[in-house]
């Protein structure tokens, strides 16, 4: 009778401790995949915030892993459109209800900011400072601090009810 030999107990621990092995790498490779698709991020940096005479400039940068779209300015903790100003971005598109402005990873804009009229709730003349916060769609804040330094709103003379002197334009002005 012929004598019959299988592998040795230690060779078929080898060769099931390699087999396990590969198969943790190819599943941690695998979970490293499905992890990175769902912990992608918005992060938007305002890197700078000037005014001139023609309106007051925000430049940010999307430095996130993840799409972020703009769909709310506030100023002054006021919504944009409740202070009659007007928001556009270098490449001109303007925020609206149904269009925000989408900024992609590694992305950078220039949103400029025009008050159409005179806010009524606050005056924006040289040497006031405004609160601009960029509201995104993943709820997230990013504000920032101007002091103005040439912009002034249309009717902006006598606004807000704190005026000194001008008469405002549109009977919006109350004088001193």
């Amino acid at each position: 009778m012929a004598k019959r030999r299988g592998i040795s107990p230690v060779i078929a621990t080898v060769i099931i401790v390699a087999v396990t092995i590969a198969v943790a790498i190819a599943v941690a490779f695998w979970m490293t995949g499905i992890v990175g698709l769902f912990t992608g991020f918005e992060q938007l940096q305002i890197t700078s915030a000037w005014d001139d005479a023609n309106g007051i400039y925000i430049r940010v940068r999307n430095t996130g892993t993840s799409t972020a779209s703009i769909t709310d300015v506030f100023i002054n903790g006021y919504p944009y459109t409740q202070v009659h100003a007007a928001i556009t971005d270098d490449q001109d598109n303007q925020l609206a209800d149904n269009n925000p402005i989408v900024l992609n990873p590694g992305d950078e804009r220039v949103l400029t900011i025009i008050f159409t009229t005179d806010p009524g709730l606050f005056r924006v003349v040289p040497g006031v400072s405004l609160e601009i916060k960029l509201h995104t769609a993943s709820g997230k804040d990013y504000p920032k601090l101007i002091v103005l330094q040439a912009y002034r709103a249309a009717g902006g003379a006598g606004t807000g009810g704190t005026g000194t002197g001008g008469a405002g334009t549109g009977g919006t002005g109350t004088g001193g």
